[in-house]
């Protein structure tokens, strides 16, 4: 009996070996390429977060690395601020300022540098009256499309006109519009400021009247809320007695932004609440 080779075989049985083990090492090298780069992004997000829980940073981070400023403050105790935004008037500010007297609350004021130059008097009166001022840019722009350069101005310029004024150091800052991005929040930390949103919105630069006002106020209002108001709202002052008078009898206490918020060990969780380090 013979044996017959058949080369054609042989050498078709050599190509297919061949072929496997390439695929083989290709397969190797690239599950390992896949290792050794997630394990770099692990690495990298890691550390950023450490840097920022380290820090103690006035921002925060959610899951899309988007830095968050500070909506609210997470407390057992009852108590919460309220603030008033003021850009187009002052219709109003009297009858605010005088039922917060009587009830004896103080808040925080958000102006905005052109506010703050045609109403001095008020400014300082406000400020007299032991409530606290923050900026809220100097033009009112949205901050998100403004440079570096442009956005340092925006807060160094309205900074100056209030202190000129107040004699009192401004280290709060609201967005006009509540728009902001990251090079945004770390600008406002450079220069010393705490960014601050809201938890809660009266919805008064809607023009509610002073039931809705109220009732969404009330029923919205948590441990540690800032609320949102604007000392031009049409109907504000009418809701906002009925407001005090009804947190109070809730438990509730009053206290400026940069009272009921921590300044030190703390961080800022993905929803803006923020908590201290423990």
């Amino acid at each position: 009996m013979k044996i017959i080779f058949d080369k054609k075989g042989l050498k078709g049985a050599k190509s297919n070996n061949k072929i496997k083990k390439e695929k083989s090492i290709m397969i190797f090298v690239l599950t390992r390429k896949r290792l050794l780069s997630g394990l770099v992004a692990f690495v990298v997000l890691v550390s950023i977060l450490l840097a920022i829980l380290c820090r103690g940073g006035i921002i925060g981070v959610n899951a899309y690395n988007r830095l968050v400023p500070i909506y609210s403050v997470q407390t057992s105790e009852k108590k919460l601020s309220i603030s008033f935004d003021c850009a187009w008037g002052v219709d109003y500010t009297d009858k605010l300022l005088s039922i917060m007297e009587k009830h004896n609350v103080k808040c925080t004021f958000f102006m905005v540098e052109f506010w703050a130059e045609k109403h001095p008097d008020y400014v300082k009166k406000i400020s007299d009256m032991g409530h606290e001022i923050g900026t809220h840019s100097a033009t009112h722009p949205y901050m998100s499309k403004l440079s570096e350069t442009e956005i340092k101005k925006e807060l160094s310029t309205s900074i100056k006109a209030i202190e000129n004024i107040t004699n009192k150091k401004v280290e709060l800052f609201r967005p006009p519009y509540g728009d902001y991005n990251n090079l945004l929040l770390q600008t406002a930390e450079e220069l010393g400021l705490y960014t601050i949103q809201w938890s809660v919105d009266s919805l008064d630069w809607k023009d509610l009247d002073k039931t809705q006002i109220s009732s969404r106020v009330i029923k919205r209002v948590t441990n540690g809320s800032i609320v949102l108001f604007h000392n031009q709202g049409l109907h504000t002052h009418d809701a906002l007695e009925d407001i005090i008078i009804s947190l109070k009898e809730k438990g509730f206490s009053f206290l400026p932004i940069g009272e009921l918020i921590y300044k030190e060990n703390y961080k800022i969780l993905p929803d803006g609440k923020q908590t201290l380090i423990n």
